[in-house]
């Protein structure tokens, strides 16, 4: 499980290469009233928070920890919206993933490298709000930029691939 981070030690991580070319997007929506929504699907601390763009559209998401789980909210910064929902688990091996996934972890992270040549410096488990797991991995490109993308462990799919991370909060 991952440890929560007290406010008084937030760290504002900033990817160099993206730090250049990108700005931070204006919003209709704040970061409070996305918080909002996402508390209202699930009770808990705040773990993380990103502020994205997916799909050109500004995006926050937040990981907030339950009592029982971990879970992932994506808010449209523009409506205060929640459009996506996913629960992190912390293996493959994790029952609700492992009965349903057909793509294993290497073949997953073949298909998120021939997208994205690179080296990967992060995997995260996850299951989507249809019900099917999925792979998520940030790969650090050789210009030194991050590509994050999905890889869906049923289908071997690429579920996203259209985001780029303006800040982060809180700790991978």
């Amino acid at each position: 499980m991952k440890k929560l981070i007290p406010l008084a030690c937030v760290v504002l991580q900033i990817n160099p290469a993206s730090a250049q070319t990108a700005s931070i997007p204006t919003t209709k929506a704040s970061m409070e009233t996305c918080l909002q929504a996402s508390r209202a699907k699930l009770d808990g601390d705040v773990v993380k928070l990103e502020l994205k763009t997916e799909r050109g559209v500004p995006t926050y998401e937040f990981e907030l920890a339950g009592k029982e789980r971990i879970m992932e909210f994506e808010c449209d910064a523009n409506t205060g919206q929640i459009t996506e929902e996913e629960q992190e688990v912390d293996s493959p091996d994790h029952p609700t993933f492992k009965s349903k996934a057909k793509i294993s972890l290497k073949q997953a992270q073949e298909i998120a490298l021939k997208a994205h040549p690179g080296k990967i410096v992060e995997t995260e488990f996850e299951i989507e709000s249809n019900g099917n797991p999925s792979y998520e991995f940030d790969i650090e490109k050789a210009d030194g930029s991050e590509a994050k993308l999905e890889v869906d462990a049923v289908t071997g799919g690429i579920v996203e691939d259209d985001q780029q991370e303006i800040y982060q909060i809180g700790k991978e």
